[in-house]
C-alpha cells in the first residue's frame, strides 16, 4: 500500500477502542477505519454479500432492503460454525474496501483500521504494527453496560467469547486506558507514534 504505515486498533468489549481512534483522528490527524461500522454498512449494501447471504441463511434474512438483524444473530449463534460461515461472506468485502480506502489516504504518512476481531478475521496481516487497548475488567465491565444498556450477566457473556489476553500478548503495543485521564492517554499514543515514525 505504497508504504503507508498502518495501525491496527484492538482490545476487549469496554476497552475504549473507539475513544483512542477518536483522539487518533482528532489530535494526530490520522484517519482510522472503523471494521465494525464499515461491515455493517457494507452488508446492508453490497450485493454480494446480500446474495451469499440469502443463500446461506434464506431470503427473509433480507427485509426489503433492511438487514434482518434478529434473524441473522439467531443464525449465528445457533452453532459455533455458523460464525465462520457468515464471516467468511462478510470479511473479503471488508478487507476489499480497507485497501480501496487507504489507497484514498494515500497522503497521510499513517492509517489506522479498528478491530474488536483483527486477529480473528486475519486483519492483523493489513497492519504493521497492533496496538491493544487494555483496561481492568470491572471498568470495561461497568463501561459496556453504559454504553449498550445490557445487564451485567450479558456484558459478563460477551466477555467470556472473547479472549483479549491471548490478543495482549500478541499486540506491538498496549495503551493502558483505566480512566486515569486523556492527558495520560495523549501522552502513550505520543510516545508510540514517535517509535513508530
Amino acid at each position: 500500500m505504497n508504504g503507508i504505515k498502518t495501525i491496527g486498533i484492538t482490545g476487549g468489549i469496554g476497552s475504549g477502542k473507539s475513544y483512542v481512534s477518536a483522539i487518533l483522528q482528532e489530535k494526530f490527524g490520522i484517519p482510522v477505519y472503523d471494521c465494525d461500522k464499515e461491515a455493517k454498512r457494507l452488508t446492508a449494501s453490497n450485493e454480494e454479500i446480500r446474495q451469499r447471504l440469502i443463500a446461506l441463511v434464506g431470503p427473509e434474512v433480507f427485509d426489503g432492503n433492511k438487514l434482518n438483524k434478529q434473524l441473522l444473530a439467531d443464525y449465528l449463534f445457533a452453532d459455533v460454525e455458523n460464525a465462520s460461515r457468515v464471516n467468511a461472506i462478510i470479511h473479503p468485502v471488508v478487507l476489499q474496501d480497507f485497501k480501496r480506502w487507504a489507497e484514498e489516504q494515500h497522503e497521510k504518512p499513517i492509517v489506522a483500521l479498528e478491530s474488536a476481531i483483527l486477529f480473528e478475521s486475519g486483519f492483523n496481516e493489513m497492519v504493521d504494527k497492533v496496538l491493544f487497548v487494555d483496561a481492568p475488567e470491572e471498568v470495561r465491565l461497568r463501561r459496556a453496560m453504559l454504553r449498550d444498556t445490557a445487564t451485567e450477566a450479558q456484558i459478563r457473556a460477551r466477555m467470556k467469547m472473547q479472549r483479549p489476553e491471548l490478543h495482549r500478548l500478541q499486540a506491538d503495543f498496549i495503551i493502558d486506558n483505566n480512566q486515569t485521564g486523556d492527558s495520560q492517554l495523549h501522552n502513550q499514543l505520543e510516545k508510540l507514534l514517535t517509535l513508530n515514525s
